[in-house]
């Protein structure tokens, strides 16, 4: 009986050490969104200044992760419109600094895909979200002989959910988040 739970004991503490710590590479990865405008068209934007770090196994299974946004950093390429989204009419970056999200749950639904829900916190307000994921592949880089792997998150929030902005008829409720990422075992 005592062997077999010091057995025990050493696959546990083997599988918690099979996880690793995850950083994403910003010159690689891009947080991105598109929200309707008029109805009729879309408008794109990103965020360039965030921090993405996930504990994965080396295949990227049972992934925890963490996002920090800047709301400071918008990119809609209308300079006027940015100043506009940071304003407290919709983001309210002075007061509400960043977005973040941390995951809670990783569900495995395919063999590179995956649902990951967790909350999202925008405004000042927090929601659980649903992210679709996809593992775009995992490769070991040639220069710092570690892991890298490429993914991609996506899903859709209700800005109004979230207290951005007001109702108004030129502008979409939903918003559709893409965020592609390069990350490097650390």
């Amino acid at each position: 009986m005592k062997q077999t739970l010091i057995i025990f004991a050493l696959l546990a503490g083997a599988m918690v050490s099979a996880q690793s710590t995850w950083k994403s590479d910003g010159a690689h990865s891009k947080v991105g969104f598109a929200i309707t405008h008029l109805m009729i068209s879309e408008v794109e934007g990103h965020f360039s200044d965030f921090e993405i770090t996930a504990t994965a196994s080396d295949t990227f299974d049972n992934a925890k992760f963490t996002v920090d946004i800047k709301t400071t950093s918008i990119d809609t390429d209308n300079t006027n419109r940015d100043n506009h989204l940071r304003s407290d009419d919709f983001f309210a970056a002075e007061t509400h600094p960043t977005i973040t999200f941390k995951s809670n749950t990783f569900e495995k639904t395919g063999d590179k895909t995956f649902k990951l829900t967790g909350d999202l916190t925008m405004h000042g307000v927090t929601k659980t979200v649903t992210l679709d994921g996809k593992v775009n592949g995992i490769i070991t880089d040639q220069r710092s002989q570690k892991l890298k792997a490429g993914l991609k998150l996506m899903g859709t929030v209700n800005r109004l959910d979230f207290g951005v902005g007001g109702e108004t008829v030129s502008l979409g409720n939903d918003v559709d988040l893409t965020i592609n990422l390069e990350m490097a075992q650390q």
